[in-house]
């Protein structure tokens, strides 16, 4: 899978800055993401930057997806710039504007949605597992979105002298604990406990689809005020934020015309 990263920060990150960090995410991807997930890609810099995005030539856009550095909260125009020129293919967005108001480098940023690209790219994928809220109840269940970082998101390592996302490992997705397994990457523990399957670290989150409210929801820890605040401000990029695009896939969201009777 080739990923092409587009470049319209309107020059507050230069090409060069990219190319370091598209180096330190490849390696992420090639030494400690595809090992556990056996899902591979690569990330490269192509299309036009400058001063205003505006369309792009077809040689531009190589990749299975892509992936635009955008520099404000743009989200109408930066949607706009991808249907007109990449539609169907695809995509996710770092808004430079929404990581510093996060206090999150967009290398994170970057490295957050390349791994999501990777392992849910037609955004359509959900796993069935217990209600965050009480994982404990065997009649309670939800189908909680295919994301690969969300649940650990506050936690970053650095590659290279790059800073990249934690991400979660496929015992994740288990229905049970596995004795001695690993969930994510890091695997670092708070009061003595590491990530249990389906679980949220702090200031992480999961969003999942709730057949008994036909929703989309998304928990955190009670008084987590950390991914509260993240929740809050991920908000803004509305129609660009991958929540939107797994409603696309459920009923609920879906409307249907009755089908007509033939008459006799």
């Amino acid at each position: 899978m080739i990923i092409s990263v587009i470049n319209h920060t309107n020059g507050q990150v230069s090409d060069e800055q990219v190319h370091g960090t598209i180096r330190a995410i490849n390696r992420q991807i090639a030494d400690d993401f595809e090992p556990y997930w056996s899902l591979g890609a690569e990330l490269r810099l192509e299309g036009k930057s400058g001063t205003k995005p505006s369309k792009q030539n077809l040689a531009d856009m190589r990749g299975d997806a892509v992936i635009y550095l955008w520099d404000k909260i743009d989200v109408e125009d930066a949607l706009g710039y991808h249907d007109r020129n990449n539609r169907g293919i695809p995509f996710g967005f770092v808004f430079l504007q929404l990581s510093q108001n996060i206090g999150e480098t967009w290398t994170v940023t970057l490295s957050h949605e390349a791994l999501e690209l990777i392992g849910d790219p037609e955004v359509n994928l959900l796993v069935q597992g217990p209600h965050p809220a009480d994982p404990s109840n065997p009649n309670k269940f939800v189908f909680h979105w295919y994301e690969m970082c969300d649940a650990v998101q506050a936690e970053t390592y650095k590659l290279d002298g790059v800073e990249v996302s934690n991400f979660v490992l496929p015992l994740y997705f288990t229905g049970g604990e596995e004795k001695g397994g690993r969930n994510d990457f890091l695997g670092r523990a708070y009061n003595g406990k590491t990530l249990i399957s389906f679980g949220v670290n702090p200031g992480g989150y999961v969003g999942y689809f709730n057949p008994a409210t036909g929703n989309h929801e998304t928990f955190s820890v009670k008084g987590d005020t950390i991914a509260a605040r993240r929740l809050e401000i991920k908000g803004l990029a509305k129609g660009a934020r991958r929540a939107v695009r797994y409603e696309r896939y459920t009923l609920s969201r879906t409307r249907r015309a009755a089908p007509k009777r033939r008459a006799g």
